[in-house]
C-alpha cells in the first residue's frame, strides 16, 4: 500500500471517497475526473487542501481496493479521518462523481449503498442528497 505522506486530512477522506466512488465501476471516466479537480478547486472545504496530495491519496486508494479485505480498511481509514460533520458532504460529493458521466451502473449504486451505510447516513437525507445530484448533472435534449 502507498505511503501517505502525512497523516489523512478531512480533505484527503472527501478525495479518497470520491476516486472511490469514481473506480468502483472498474472504468475511471474522464467525466468524473473533472467532476472531482472541480469539486476540490471550487469548494469550500477545500480552501487550504494541498492539491499535490491528491496523487498520493488515488494510489492508496487504488491499493486498498485492490486488496481482498481493501473495502474494510478503506472505511476504516475514512470513518477515521472524516469528521462527523462532512459525512453528507462524502455523500454528495460521492453522488455527484457517480452522476457526473450520466451512467449509474449497479457497482456504483451498491457503492453509494454501503457509503450511506458506512458514514450512517439516513435514508431520507441520503434520499435527498441523491436527487440533488441527479438534477444537477440532468441532460436536455431539444427536440426538433
Amino acid at each position: 500500500m502507498a505511503d501517505i505522506p502525512h497523516p489523512m486530512s478531512a480533505q484527503d477522506a472527501l478525495v479518497a471517497t470520491m476516486i472511490a466512488v469514481s473506480v468502483s465501476d472498474e472504468e475511471v471516466r474522464t467525466s468524473e475526473l473533472i467532476t472531482i479537480q472541480g469539486i476540490v478547486n471550487h469548494l469550500p472545504v477545500f480552501g487550504s487542501y494541498d492539491m499535490d496530495r491528491m496523487n498520493t491519496i488515488a494510489q492508496t486508494v487504488f491499493d486498498l481496493l485492490s486488496d481482498e479485505d481493501g473495502l474494510d480498511a478503506f472505511f476504516g481509514l475514512i470513518k477515521q479521518n472524516l469528521p462527523e460533520q462532512l459525512n453528507e458532504t462524502a455523500y454528495a460529493l460521492a453522488c455527484d462523481v457517480a452522476a457526473a458521466d450520466g451512467m449509474l451502473g449497479q457497482s456504483e449504486l451498491e457503492f453509494l449503498q454501503e457509503i450511506r451505510y458506512q458514514l450512517e447516513i439516513d435514508r431520507l437525507h441520503g434520499a435527498a442528497i441523491e436527487r440533488g445530484a441527479r438534477a444537477r448533472f440532468m441532460t436536455y435534449h431539444a427536440s426538433e
